[in-house]
């Protein structure tokens, strides 16, 4: 029986998970890492090597749990988050922390890129617009603040990537990763001649492409000394955490779509076709699957809404717990629309749908008869708001949506579960194995490793519904009106922070 093992370097940490040919979980393991950086307003950074020391833990610990020598893995594929810069020397060191997804320090190089280019040749030349969060604008930051350090960068690595050389000695990159840097062709799945050519990127820096389910290494004798995994073992190209959580969830075929709370929250549609949002309100990057795409909206502080509200004004000092089974019981003390309270969840700018860094959230509607657990239900249903906007414009777009999956932390909240069928006016799904983007990585690697002849195979005979919500008729209809009061909020924030910057230079 093939023992698969897939390993996800979030941005909280690293985690290793083992399944067995049939998709059942045997055992995982989660290695923290440091919490990122934040010198500056907006600025969001880690350390490529703390990701590594992660990994190794995780892994180590994960084949002592699980009892498995390391020869019966057949193979490793990764996940990870996106879009953070990795820029390495020569010798294959970072030459700095890595920019993150989240940094929004690059709004001058996002802006300069679009003036430069133009966004409907960008769009046409990637698929998407020039947006803080893609690779392409924190290295042209590096380039332009940091130019002793550029001078010394010989190769580009995405977080996982980094982990997965640190493994192998081999660098490479995958369709579905490469897509998030603004240096990949999407709809021809390649580099594009053209952006390193606009932008002076030496295309010398950028690895080799790999579909994700293609072996692109083997575990080298220094990473088997590390991790305890054997010498010589297949790893796969993998996928970011979105693609590799949509394999996860069974999303792969056109019509399917999973809502993904985070960190970052994510609606994440396949298609057959690349489909481009001519406002780039969307993601349009290539699938974890040959010839598939995605289409993507992105919440930058879905899952990070909650958590900071916990960290700064949770319940521990009252009751010694900060759990957020404990936060969601509290808020589902509280009706449907949460008395009026809404919460605009831009705690670290926003992406979708309106790309804009310098967002900043807001709770709207407080009185003197509001509690706590008013403010967290708002969170969770300003969270859920914010993704149903993804789905508005797949609407415009006509992207089939025939079933929506759930996925991370907003799957395993029953609170949360029913908030989104209300607000998203539909019947969610859960799956048996919500085991997050390690699972997606691991049937890649299954794929790789000959188990299962496609993607498309390993999903049918390992992913399973384990139950569905249906949307409350009266909640949503109540949630509808929300929602309408909830898109007036963001024009009203912009014109605050308008009137606030003109004020401060006049």
């Amino acid at each position: 029986m093939a023992k698969l093992l897939g390993i996800d370097v979030g941005t909280g940490g690293t985690r290793a998970l083992l399944i067995d040919d049939t998709g059942r979980v045997l055992a995982s393991r989660t290695a923290e890492h440091k919490p990122f950086a934040s010198p500056q307003t907006g600025w969001a950074e880690q350390d490529p090597v703390d990701w590594w020391r992660a990994c190794c833990e995780a892994v180590r610990q994960l084949l002592s749990a699980a009892a498995t020598p390391s020869s019966q893995i057949a193979a490793v594929g990764f996940s990870g988050q996106m879009h953070g810069a990795v820029l390495l020397d020569s010798a294959g060191a970072p030459l700095r922390p890595s920019l993150i997804w989240c940094d929004q320090r690059t709004a001058e190089e996002a802006r300069d890129l679009t003036k430069q280019i133009g966004q409907n040749q960008l769009i046409a030349w990637t698929c998407n617009p020039a947006l803080t969060n893609f690779t392409l604008t924190k290295l042209l930051w590096v380039r332009n603040h940091e130019p002793h350090l550029f001078e010394k960068f010989r190769m580009l690595q995405l977080p996982k990537d980094y982990v997965r050389f640190r493994l192998t000695g081999d660098y490479a990159m995958d369709m579905a990763d490469a897509s998030g840097t603004l240096l990949l062709d999407v709809a021809n799945r390649r580099w594009s001649a053209e952006m390193t050519n606009a932008t002076e990127i030496n295309p010398s820096v950028l690895p080799q492409l790999f579909e994700s389910c293609e072996v692109c290494g083997k575990v080298s004798a220094a990473g088997a000394e590390a991790t305890g995994l054997a010498a010589g073992t297949p790893v796969v190209a993998g996928a970011g955490d979105q693609a590799a959580g949509a394999v996860g969830l069974g999303v792969v075929s056109p019509g399917a779509v999973h809502a993904t709370i985070g960190t970052s929250g994510v609606v994440f549609a396949s298609t057959d076709r690349p489909q481009m949002d001519p406002r780039g309100r969307l993601h349009t990057f290539c699938h974890a699957i040959p010839n598939r795409w995605q289409v993507m909206g992105v919440t930058q502080a879905a899952g990070l809404s909650l958590r900071w509200f916990r960290d700064q004004f949770g319940l521990a000092a009252a009751t010694g717990s900060d759990s957020y089974d404990a936060l969601a019981e509290e808020a589902a003390s509280i009706p449907p629309g949460s008395d009026g309270v809404m919460w605009a969840p831009y705690l670290m700018g926003e992406r979708t749908p309106h790309l804009d860094p310098e967002a900043r959230a807001a709770l709207v509607g407080l009185a003197a008869n509001h509690r706590r657990a008013h403010v967290v239900r708002a969170i969770l249903e300003g969270v859920a708001f914010s993704l149903r906007d993804t789905f508005a414009i797949f609407d415009e777009m006509n992207v089939s949506v025939k079933n929506i999956r759930l996925g991370g932390g907003g799957a395993r909240s029953p609170l949360w579960r029913q908030i989104q069928a209300d607000v998203y006016g539909h019947a969610v799904e859960m799956v048996e194995a919500e085991e997050g983007a390690a699972y997606g990585a691991a049937l890649l690697a299954g794929v790789g490793a000959g188990v299962w002849k496609s993607v498309d195979e390993a999903c049918r005979q390992t992913v399973r519904v384990s139950s569905v919500v249906d949307p409350n008729r009266e909640s949503s209809t109540l949630m509808e009106r929300q929602y309408r009061r909830y898109r007036r909020v963001y024009p009203a924030l912009r014109t605050i922070r308008q009137d606030s910057a003109e004020s401060q230079t006049a």
